[in-house]
């Protein structure tokens, strides 16, 4: 039988078996190649893996893990990174997560994809704290962010800048020696004196002096930091925006926030109509941010706002970050008496002539720098760099998809075996022959962050560690209190966005030098 072709009406179509077999075979080849084809030229089909994670519950994801946990996050974290690879995957609530705890995929993320990485995830007590993101920490990366970076590189932060406030670093530092040794031979809480005396240096170099209310603003700042930091389940719901009500957390920061607008308005306003400030030896930095707000230099110009956001960013992370560095240095020496010799012996070399320290020599510590480092090394203020993935990436052969949180688990790498030998001991000798920085640029040693959004405070932080820690040094023999052995030294962590001690350090001091 033949049927006329429809293509072609004058050619017969040949039914015969043999054609039809050849004829879908012919057709199966060419639609096998077409599917394959298509599969290889769409992305999604040869689309690397997710990273790897523990298992989710419906609705929660993984944040029974995190909050039912008896283990600190940057501990757990780490924990799990054992288990899961040094790319994890984590859901916590609505909010998918990556944590990155080895060094390679960090630098990976903030070196080679840092433009991609360059923001932060959103955050409701970084909202209101920062005047709707309009610091330098929280603020989106774009034209507005650079303005204020380059405020900071240009006329905050600078080394020239932070130099001019030796005499007030001394000074302050001066007043704590005087402090401690009141409390000679007797129990001394040294975590309280270092938070007043780092909040002390960053008053006077942002405010000029220290301002009526001054112990009330700390009180607030720190109460600030409190609630902030940390993990707030809120967060992790975003479109659930009466858990925010519910938990109360927002309506508590709100009103801290707005004590501390109502003091910063009343400094603000003294700096621009107090002509006292022109007979000021040096510029405090609300003097440089007003002169910025008036030169008008700037394409995005600065409201009164903006530089209370700036300002709470200096106090949040300036005094913070310092006094538990501080804290952190002091506990691991105390617990080795042998390392708190040797940085002692040193300080009290270099100085012997001097009678005191002399911030002109403080750069001949060498020893002193090291313990510096290693203390970094073991206890990053801030044990978690926090991210957000603009858009799809892949770090360390896995995809990252755009809006995932990314958390850089900096205490954890810097305790990683593969780079740091024994990484649980306190040994300040390791970094001698070793070029190993905590500048950004070696990324098992992270604890400032690294690419665009380093801390831009890291001399004016080192600074006021190095002069804090000579001087004590200098002037004071510690051990603990109540016959407790150096070794046995409480040493246990707490977190709540900074790793600090758990338990105030308290040490008993011996003057070295009368006064």
């Amino acid at each position: 039988m033949h049927y006329a072709n429809p293509i072609h009406p004058n050619v017969a179509m040949d039914t015969s078996p043999l054609t039809l077999i050849f004829t879908s075979s012919v057709l199966l080849i060419f639609f096998l190649h077409k599917i394959f084809r298509q599969r290889n030229q769409n992305p999604s089909a040869a689309a690397p893996p997710p990273p790897p994670g523990p298992r989710k519950l419906p609705i929660i994801g993984n944040l029974h893990q995190l909050v039912g946990s008896s283990q600190l996050p940057p501990h757990l974290l780490r924990d799990l990174a054992t288990q899961y690879g040094g790319v994890m995957s984590l859901q916590l609530g609505q909010v998918p997560n990556v944590v990155i705890s080895s060094a390679e995929p960090a630098k990976e993320m903030m070196k080679t994809h840092d433009v991609v990485f360059s923001d932060r995830p959103f955050n409701i007590a970084a909202q209101i704290l920062t005047y709707d993101f309009t610091d330098i920490i929280f603020a989106p990366h774009g034209p507005y962010w650079r303005q204020l970076r380059k405020i900071c590189a240009l006329e905050l932060l600078n080394q020239n800048r932070v130099k001019s406030f030796d005499s007030t670093r001394i000074e302050e530092v001066s007043n704590a020696v005087a402090a401690v040794s009141a409390s000679a031979g007797r129990e001394f809480n040294f975590s309280r004196m270092l938070f007043s005396l780092t909040s002390g240096i960053v008053s006077r170099a942002a405010f000029g002096r220290k301002y009526k209310g001054h112990d009330e603003f700390l009180l607030v700042i720190d109460e600030l930091g409190r609630l902030g930091g940390g993990f707030s389940v809120a967060d992790f719901f975003p479109s659930l925006k009466l858990l925010h009500v519910l938990g109360g957390t927002r309506s508590q920061i709100l009103r801290l926030r707005n004590e501390a607008d109502r003091m910063l308005d009343g400094i603000i306003s003294d700096h621009r109509n107090n002509s006292r400030r022109e007979e000021a030896a040096v510029d405090d930095l609300v003097d440089v941010l007003l002169k910025v707000q008036g030169n008008g230099e700037f394409d995005i110009p600065l409201s009164d706002d903006n530089i209370k956001a700036v300002i709470l960013d200096i106090f949040g992370a300036g005094s913070d970050t310092a006094a538990t560095a501080l804290e952190w240095a002091m506990s691991e020496m105390v617990k080795n008496p042998r390392i708190l010799q040797k940085a002692q012996t040193e300080v009290r070399e270099v100085f012997r002539l001097k009678g005191d320290v002399d911030i002109a020599l403080l750069g001949e510590l060498h020893y002193l720098k090291l313990v510096i480092k290693e203390t970094l090394r073991l206890h990053p203020p801030g044990p978690f760099l926090v991210r957000m993935c603009n858009e799809d990436c892949v770090i360390d052969g896995f995809e990252i998809k755009a809006k995932t949180t990314v958390l850089v688990n900096s205490w954890a790498i810097g305790r990683d075996p593969k780079f740091w030998e024994d990484p649980e001991e306190f040994r300040p000798e390791r970094f001698v022959d070793n070029s190993v920085d905590f500048k950004g640029l070696n990324f098992e040693f992270l604890p400032f962050g690294a690419g665009r959004r380093i801390c831009p405070g890291i001399d004016f932080a080192t600074a006021t560690i190095e002069i804090t820690l000579a001087k004590l040094l200098y002037h004071f023999d510690l051990k603990p209190p109540n016959g407790v052995k150096a070794e046995e030294l409480d040493m246990t962590e707490a977190y709540g966005g900074v790793m600090k001690r758990k338990n105030s350090l308290k040490l008993i001091p011996t003057p070295y030098h009368k006064y």
